[in-house]
């Protein structure tokens, strides 16, 4: 644990000198910063578009910015957080164009991306992958991609990735109570989701006591830090 502590240490203490010199102009420091939080820039953003090509948009959109506004980052917080941030709001705006683009005709009235399903998603006309249980973090990864984009938005950069309301708040373009508001609904539902899901794929022997295990759980999101 120690050692553990040690290293992580050591890699903030690493990201706050590149930072503190591409705040400076040294792009090579910028660029070790981009090759050192990548991957967690990238999962967060997958996690909020819930798709790849998006979430390559969106890291990368996220890094311009960064790049652009470095000079802003004063250290208060460690960069990844920062970068955490510009990637939250970077999805949001794609999330919205995207809900502006679903309700946009296509080829006549009535007709829109949404409703274009080319693929039943739902497990339970899948006689093949019933037969298969599938892990919490699987059911959990489902349940957070059933949620509405503005829920998952709040829930993901709340309880997994630990900003505070005001910064979550700022990212999103809402109010601190909107925010609170959301995250309440977002639980609620995510809740609702885990229930229905490990009701579903567990074993009948299981089912009761995995749901009962999601009810007495006030903040079951807490999970999704294993997702």
């Amino acid at each position: 644990m120690l050692h553990t502590a040690g290293r992580a240490g050591g890699a903030r203490a690493a990201a706050s000198d590149l930072a503190e010199h591409a705040r400076r102009g040294d792009v090579g420091a910028f660029e070790d910063l981009v090759r050192a939080t990548y991957g967690d820039v990238y999962a967060l953003a997958l996690r909020l578009t819930r798709n790849e090509e998006d979430a390559c948009d969106v890291a990368q959109e996220a890094y311009l910015r960064a790049f652009r506004f470095i000079r802003r980052f004063r250290g208060d917080a460690a960069f990844s957080t920062w970068m955490y941030r510009i990637t939250a709001n970077c999805a949001s705006n794609l999330t919205a164009e995207r809900s502006r683009a679903r309700h946009e005709p296509l080829d006549g009235p009535g007709t829109s991306v949404a409703s274009e399903r080319l693929v039943d998603e739902d497990p339970a006309h899948d006689p093949e992958a019933r037969c298969c249980r599938i892990t919490d973090r699987e059911i959990l990864s489902r349940a957070l991609g059933a949620l509405p984009d503005r829920l998952r938005l709040v829930v993901v950069l709340r309880d997994v990735y630990g900003l505070p309301h005001e910064a979550v708040a700022d990212e999103l373009g809402i109010t601190i109570t909107a925010a609170r508001v959301r995250l309440h609904r977002a639980r609620r539902q995510l809740r609702d989701e885990l229930q229905e899901y490990r009701a579903k794929w567990a074993r009948p022997s299981e089912a009761s006591s995995r749901v009962e295990g999601v009810h007495g759980n006030e903040h079951v999101i807490e999970a999704a830090d294993a997702v």
